[in-house]
């Protein structure tokens, strides 16, 4: 991904359509509970078949889709399923308990990347970046919903990762406002995955929405929108493009015959 990023965190089709046109998404992760909201089967197939139309999205560069079982080795099988589309571009989740982390470990052993999910200390930070997991992925509001300190615990993830001089990244998840993408970014945090909620909110501001209304209008009096003048416009701009192509011909038509 680019040096800062954003995930969108859906398995809607309908939200896809609307916000990875946008450009700034540059992946889209799921889990089990996102399938389930957003009816959705958690099998190989069906996860393989969205990844396949998230890709297609020019920005898309990654999918993040969660494995499951009972224990490493479950976890361990699922996961080499669905990373064998595209190791490339898919990155397997893994949760950060005991099974998870014996499953992260063989799937980085196959070459197969990794984001170590549901993290809720700081600590957690370390255990990833020790079985070479590519992310590890707080979850920022519902550590805050616990009672605990998410956004400094967050912020100690990220000064953990940038002290270890490693490539792990700090996939912000759980962002419950747009305040907090901006304060966490003052502290370093660059990776964050978003509900499309929480886009929808990153667009809107009603100071922004009222001055590009302003502008529009401001166009529309000077004539931007005059139909004439459009049609003019277009009439003179055909006939240069058809004025160029026929002095190029005429400069090509020189050889022997």
């Amino acid at each position: 991904p680019a040096t800062f990023a954003f995930f969108l965190d859906s398995a809607s089709e309908e939200e896809w359509a609307r916000w990875l046109p946008t450009g700034i998404f540059t992946g889209v992760t799921t889990n089990p509970i996102i399938l389930e909201r957003d009816n959705r089967a958690c099998t190989v197939a069906t996860l393989t078949d969205l990844a396949k139309q998230a890709l297609e999205y020019d920005a898309v560069q990654e999918f993040q889709v969660q494995t499951w079982g009972e224990s490493s080795d479950e976890m361990w099988k699922n996961g080499v399923a669905l990373a064998s589309y595209d190791p490339d571009v898919i990155v397997v989740k893994v949760p950060g308990t005991f099974e998870g982390i014996k499953a992260a470990n063989a799937l980085v052993a196959d070459g197969i990347r990794v984001t170590i999910t549901a993290a809720y200390a700081s600590h957690q930070a370390v255990l990833a970046a020790a079985v070479g997991a590519n992310y590890v992925a707080p979850y920022l509001g519902r550590m805050n919903d616990a009672g605990r300190d998410g956004f400094g615990t967050v912020v100690e993830m990220q000064k953990t990762a940038d002290k270890l001089d490693s490539d792990m990244r700090i996939l912000v998840a759980s962002v419950r406002n747009v305040g907090d993408i901006a304060k966490l970014a003052a502290e370093g945090c660059d990776t964050f995955t978003v509900s499309a909620q929480i886009a929808e909110a990153m667009f809107a501001d009603p100071l922004t929405a009222q001055a590009a209304a302003d502008f529009e209008a401001a166009a529309e009096r000077i004539g931007a929108y005059d139909a004439a003048a459009a049609e003019k416009e277009r009439k003179a701009a055909e006939a240069s493009a058809a004025g160029e192509k026929g002095a190029v011909g005429e400069e090509g038509s020189g050889g022997e015959k």
